[in-house]
């Protein structure tokens, strides 16, 4: 977690900082092989060198890319869930509760769909 605590060092609002540690700390214990990165200006984790999900802070949300290939594939259950997303995001509202058992699949499903990828992100 030190690789992102200047991040969350940044985040002025104590409640979004606390949501924010919270899921990446989850993230950190449910997940112990992924590679905690700090790059464009996210917290992101990675599977053998190769993107799994990113997370950043906004106004109103915690933002969540699993990429478009995530998003696509979980978007009945992000929305069934309450949550907004766009193509490349889902929007988990600080006043929402994190549905963490979503973003589990959504993280199981970039391990194994990008188990033979050799690029960072997907083409």
């Amino acid at each position: 977690m030190e690789v992102f605590a200047e991040y969350l060092g940044h985040i002025d609002n104590t409640q979004h900082r606390a949501r924010t540690e919270e899921v990446l700390t989850w993230v950190t214990n449910k997940f112990p092989n992924l590679m905690p990165k700090f790059a464009w200006n996210q917290p992101m984790f990675t599977d053998h060198s190769t993107f799994i999900i990113g997370f950043s802070v906004a106004k109103h949300h915690l933002a969540v890319a699993p990429e478009r290939t995530g998003i696509n594939h979980f978007s009945d259950e992000i929305v069934q869930a309450g949550y907004d997303h766009t193509k490349e995001l889902v929007r988990i509202r600080w006043d929402s509760p994190v549905e963490f058992s979503l973003l589990e699949k959504m993280i199981e499903f970039n391990i194994l769909d990008r188990a033979d990828c050799s690029t960072f992100w997907r083409k």
